[in-house]
């Protein structure tokens, strides 16, 4: 697998990255903008490189843009304007933005959009809130059209004049949404959520919205119902206007109607959240908890069930998102079936990217974001049986309402199904593509070659979601925002995440393909130089 022609944008933190940033600014600054003398090294040193962070652009493995920041006074800038400080709103933290040269062939504006953005976020987490220039006046449209304020009089000359500007902390976040708008090879996501659409997805949901009742509403809603159907081998499914929190609600009502004792298992965060969701509605169960990143063991489920006779539901998770284990439904389905037990599945992260089937399953749940690739928004109860209504349940939440007729009982939104219908369509095929198998394992070898600690074994894990275990050395915000600047969107926000220091990578729906060799080489960098001792990136 190789990236292609992926750009990624990154700190500079190699040794041959600041070599590739020395011939940058002499090719830019001697041989193009005749600022400095030439010489027969073809490299020209900063002066203030020890004591600057350099924002680079990288395409296959060549430094193709830079744009640097310092924070130490004196700045470049003080020795060309001596009375800078007059010019300048008060009571503010500044740094320098120096040395912007992007490579003749990649000036699209794509490039630079990505080290404006990525230098501009080192910048807020270092605590500028203005930040000084000396644009070029062949630039000083673009500056301004950033936001640059200009200042004093022009300085330099002989071929490099340059007009000093600044741009001030409330401008850049303006400025900065608008360039992440607008850059389309920016930052590559490999969240669990939202996932990258295809263009039909997109274009499906910014159609013009028809009625609930209409009978191409029906029309979709029967198409949809049959592809998750199809999908998951379930006889029917329901639809919710709402997250995969709402279904597993729904699923919870059903089961406070069977009014007996039930199970619930957990092994992560989204096992817990189930446990919250029986004891909010009052259910009489009992827990069975192992720990994070450990699977479901069949003797456990048995000694549980042995402990309790008068169970007669079980409830699960199939695929745990937090720690990436994929537990074992068709043992599960044995030994409910084994003991005359409900199955019940939470599959929110599992429909569409590894094969599920429902087909002895009493009640599930999934959703259209994700491995489905629709917008979040559509929730769905997949069951096997009837359902009869309940005048003691919420009305939005029983199921009973929505499985007596083909028409939705409450209104729904006409541009998240047909969405969800388009991101249903576009499935070659039932079972998930084996694509993500593959790279899933390409990826997990590439780590741990590395040095990188991958939390769940491959066998037990589901390729969606690659689970890394962030060194005790270096936290996992530190790297997930790393990540972030070097162009790659990974998950390692959620409190659970945090709390243990780990990082996740989610193969969901449409990921890219030809970025999953450079975020697995950016991050085993990342994390070597943390295990070295060496700090992450260079200290603002």
């Amino acid at each position: 697998m190789t990236h292609g022609s992926t750009l990624q944008f990154k700190i500079a933190s190699e040794p041959d990255e600041f070599r590739q940033i020395r011939q940058l600014n002499y090719r830019t600054f001697v041989e193009e903008i005749p600022q400095h003398q030439p010489n027969n090294e073809g490299e020209l040193v900063d002066p203030f490189e020890a004591e600057t962070t350099f924002a680079v652009c990288i395409r296959d493995s060549k430094v193709v843009g830079m744009f640097s920041a310092r924070g130490t006074r004196p700045f470049s800038l003080d020795a060309k304007l001596p009375d800078v400080d007059e010019h300048l709103p008060s009571g503010r933290s500044l740094c320098e933005l120096r040395l912007l040269a992007v490579e003749p062939s990649h000036r699209t504006g794509v490039v630079f959009r990505g080290l404006v953005e990525c230098i501009g976020q080192h910048c807020l987490r270092a605590g500028y809130d203005l930040a000084l220039i000396s644009g070029t006046e062949r630039q000083l449209k673009l500056y301004t059209h950033l936001g640059f304020i200009p200042f004093g009089p022009r300085v330099g000359g002989n071929g490099a004049v340059f007009q000093p500007m600044y741009l001030t902390l409330e401008t850049f976040r303006v400025t900065g949404r608008a360039l992440a708008r607008r850059k389309p090879s920016g930052v590559v996501s490999f969240l669990p959520g939202p996932v990258e659409m295809r263009s039909d997805v997109r274009q499906a949901m910014g159609a013009t919205p028809v009625s609930h009742r209409s009978d191409e509403f029906l029309r979709d809603v029967a198409d949809v119902r049959s592809a998750l159907c199809a999908l998951s081998g379930a006889r029917h499914v329901q639809l919710l206007l709402g997250s995969g929190t709402l279904a597993n609600d729904a699923v919870s009502g059903q089961l406070r109607q069977i009014n007996s004792r039930g199970l619930v298992l957990s092994n992560g965060e989204f096992g817990d959240r189930l446990v919250d969701h029986a004891s909010r509605w009052g259910l009489d169960f009992a827990r069975r908890q192992a720990r994070w990143g450990t699977t479901l063991r069949r003797e456990d489920v048995e000694a549980a069930l042995d402990a309790h006779p008068t169970i007669r539901w079980v409830w699960a998770v199939h695929c745990e998102t937090s720690t990436g284990m994929l537990n074992d439904c068709a043992m599960l389905r044995d030994v409910c079936t084994s003991r005359g037990a409900l199955l019940c599945l939470d599959c929110i992260s599992s429909i569409g990217a590894v094969p599920v089937d429902l087909t002895d399953v009493f009640l599930a749940t999934g959703v259209a974001g994700k491995a489905l690739g629709a917008p979040a928004g559509i929730a769905f109860v997949f069951h096997n049986h009837d359902i009869s209504v309940s005048c003691s349940l919420p009305r939005y939440l029983d199921l009973g309402l929505y499985s007596r007729t083909e028409q939705p009982p409450f209104s729904q939104s006409s541009n998240l199904l047909r969405a969800l219908r388009a991101a249903l369509c576009a499935r070659e095929s039932v079972i998930p593509s084996p694509d993500i198998v593959h790279d899933a394992a390409w990826l997990r070898g590439q780590l741990r070659a590395g040095g990188v600690e991958i939390l769940v074994r491959d066998s037990e894990s589901s390729p969606a979601v690659t689970t890394v275990v962030v060194p005790p050395d270096v936290t996992s915000d530190k790297v997930g925002s790393e990540l972030a600047e070097a162009g790659f969107s990974v998950s390692y926000q959620s409190a659970y995440l945090r709390d243990r220091n780990w990082i996740q990578i989610c193969l969901m729906a449409n990921y890219r393909r030809d970025a999953i060799a450079p975020l697995a080489a950016s991050l085993v960098s990342l994390l070597s130089r943390s295990i070295s001792g060496r700090e992450l990136h260079r200290a603002s």
